[in-house]
C-alpha cells in the first residue's frame, strides 16, 4: 500500500466475565478507543455457553457495529476484538478482517493477531501441502491453523498454544477463545504490547491500557514476552516456558508514533516518553527560533517536550480535523494528498512572521512533510526547522510496522542533510540519535528493536518474503 506515513498493523482486546458484564459492548468501547492501531477493517467474536459466533468487515467500528449488528451478536461471557490496518495493497480488507472463528473436529475457536510471523511463507508452503486451505492472507490464519494442528493432538487448548509457539517466528500479540477459556499470547521478543486489565471479578486483554480505561479496567500489569496467560471461570494463571528465551525487542514506534499518549506501554508512560524524545531533540542541537509546533498527533507531546528543554515558547501549529481518517487509508495517493489539504489547518497567527520548529514523529518518503512545511510558509513563516523523533528510516521492517522499500525511503536518497531540507523546502531538518530513541522510555528499562534505522535485526529476517500471490485475485474477484 503506497503511503507516506508509518502503519502499524492492529490492536486486539478480550474479556472473560465472571460477572454480568455485557461482553460486546465493552468490546466495541474497547476497539473505539484502538481505533489509531487500524482503521481499514474490524472485527468481534463473543461466545455463549459455549457458541462462537461474531461479525466482522471493513471499515471503522461505528461504521461496521450498527445498532442491529450488535443486537444480533448477543450476550454472552467472552468476547474478542480486533481492528486492523492492511499492509499489502492487494490485500483484501474484508477477507482479512478477524477475528477468525474456526470449527475443528475438538470444538472451535476465536483469534486474532497484532503482528507479523517472519515465518509466515515458510508455514503457508508447509500447511498447504498438507491440504490446508486458507481464505485469507493474513498471519491470524496461519496461527490459527498451527494451534488447531496442535490441539488435535494435546490436550487442553493451552497446551496447543504453548506448542505452536514453538513454530511461530517473529512478532504476534494473539488473542484466542475458546468455548471455555481467553487465551493471550506474547511473543518471546515481546514485540508489541499486550497488557491485563481487571474489572471486579472479571479480567481483560488489550494492546494498550487506554482500552482498558474505555471500559472502567483497571490496569493489572503487562503480558511478559513469551507468556501465556489463561482466563477462565476459576480466574488468571499463566505459562511462562517461552518466557526469557529471547532478548527483549519492543517495536519503538510503539512510543514514538503507535500508541495513544494516554496509554502505558511495559511500564512508561507513552505521552513521557514522547517528551523526552523532543526534549532529546532539543539538547543534541540549538536552534534559533520563535516558537515550537507538533504535528498532530502523536509530535504534539514531543513538541512540549522540545519547548520545556529549548525554552523557546511551544505554540498551537495546526487545526486537525478529527472527522478524517489517516490519510494512509486511501485507495490512491491523489486521495490521500487532496485528505491531508483538508486534515491539518495551520495556524496563522502562530506561525506568521515567525522562524517555526516544526516536530514530527518520522518521515518515510518525505512528500507528507514538504506539503506541511508549504503549508506553514503560507501561513507566514519565515523559517522552518524540521526536527524528528525517529531516526531516519534506511532498512525494512520484518515484524509488523509497515516500512516501505529502501529505494522509497527518502532518507537513502537524502543521506546529507542539507539536500534532505532543500528537498522538504525546509530551512533545516534534523532527526533523533538511534542512541537517544533506545532512552526514551522511563529509567532506560526497555529495550527497543531498532533495525529500521540500523539493519541489525534481534532475530533472523524471513528467508523468502511473505507472498500474497492470492490477494489480488481475490481482491479483483470482489469488486466484480
Amino acid at each position: 500500500m503506497t503511503s507516506n506515513k508509518l502503519h502499524e498493523e492492529c490492536g486486539v482486546f478480550g474479556i472473560y466475565s465472571n460477572d454480568d458484564i455485557d461482553v460486546v459492548s465493552s468490546a466495541y468501547y474497547a476497539l473505539f478507543a484502538l481505533q489509531h492501531r487500524g482503521q481499514e477493517s474490524c472485527g468481534i467474536a463473543v461466545c455463549d455457553d459455549g457458541v462462537i459466533k461474531g461479525f466482522n468487515d471493513a471499515g471503522l467500528v461505528n461504521d461496521v457495529f450498527t445498532k442491529d449488528v450488535i443486537k444480533n451478536l448477543g450476550g454472552g461471557n467472552m468476547a474478542i476484538g480486533h481492528v486492523r490496518y492492511g499492509m499489502n495493497k492487494d490485500e483484501s480488507p474484508r477477507r482479512n478482517a478477524q477475528p477468525l472463528i474456526v470449527t475443528h473436529i475438538k470444538g472451535n475457536m476465536a483469534l486474532c493477531n497484532n503482528g507479523m510471523l517472519t515465518n509466515y511463507a515458510e508455514l503457508r508452503e508447509e500447511l498447504e501441502l498438507k491440504g490446508v486451505i486458507f481464505r485469507s492472507t493474513g498471519d491470524a490464519e496461519i496461527i490459527a491453523s498451527v494451534v488447531v494442528a496442535e490441539r488435535l493432538r494435546t490436550g487442553s487448548i493451552q497446551t496447543a498454544v504453548c506448542e505452536a509457539m514453538n513454530k511461530l517466528k517473529g512478532a504476534y500479540s494473539t488473542l484466542i477463545m475458546s468455548p471455555k477459556k481467553l487465551i493471550g499470547m506474547r511473543d518471546p521478543y515481546g514485540f508489541h504490547p499486550l497488557c491485563i486489565g481487571k474489572i471486579k471479578n472479571s479480567f481483560v486483554l488489550a494492546s494498550e491500557t487506554c482500552a482498558l480505561d474505555s471500559i472502567g479496567a483497571t490496569f493489572v500489569r503487562d503480558v511478559e514476552p513469551g507468556e501465556v496467560v489463561i482466563i477462565d471461570k476459576e480466574g488468571l494463571r499463566s505459562i511462562t516456558t517461552h518466557c526469557n528465551t529471547k532478548p527483549q525487542s519492543l517495536c519503538v514506534f510503539e512510543f514514538v508514533y503507535f500508541a495513544r499518549p494516554d496509554s502505558v506501554v511495559d511500564g512508561s508512560c507513552v505521552h513521557e516518553a514522547r517528551a523526552r524524545a523532543g526534549a532529546f531533540l532539543a539538547q543534541q542541537e540549538k536552534i534559533d527560533a520563535d516558537v515550537v509546533i507538533g504535528v498532530p498527533d502523536s509530535g504534539i507531546d514531543a513538541a512540549i517536550g522540545y519547548a520545556r528543554e529549548s525554552g523557546i515558547p511551544y505554540g498551537l501549529g495546526f487545526l486537525k480535523n478529527k472527522y478524517i481518517g489517516r490519510t494512509f487509508i486511501q485507495p490512491t495517493q491523489a486521495d490521500r494528498e487532496n485528505k491531508v489539504r483538508i486534515k491539518l489547518n495551520p495556524i496563522a497567527s502562530t506561525v506568521a512572521g515567525k522562524r517555526v520548529v516544526m516536530i514530527d514523529d518520522s518521515i518515510v518518503r518525505g512528500t507528507t512533510c514538504a506539503r506541511i512545511v508549504r503549508l506553514l510558509r503560507n501561513a507566514g513563516a519565515t523559517e522552518v526547522h524540521v526536527r524528528v523523533t525517529a531516526p531516519p528510516f534506511k532498512h525494512p521492517c520484518y515484524f509488523g510496522t509497515d516500512v516501505p522499500k529502501q529505494s522509497e525511503l527518502i532518507a537513502n536518497r537524502f543521506e546529507d542533510p542539507k539536500e534532505l531540507a532543500k528537498e522538504l523546502g525546509a530551512d533545516s531538518v534534523g532527526f533523533i540519535t538511534v542512541e537517544n530513541v533506545l532512552k526514551i522510555a522511563k529509567d532506560c528499562k526497555l529495550n527497543f528493536c531498532s533495525g529500521c534505522f540500523t539493519g541489525e535485526y534481534i532475530c533472523e529476517p524471513p528467508v523468502k518474503e511473505k507472498e500474497h500471490k492470492y490477494a489480488k485475485k481475490i481482491s479483483e474477484g470482489e469488486k466484480k
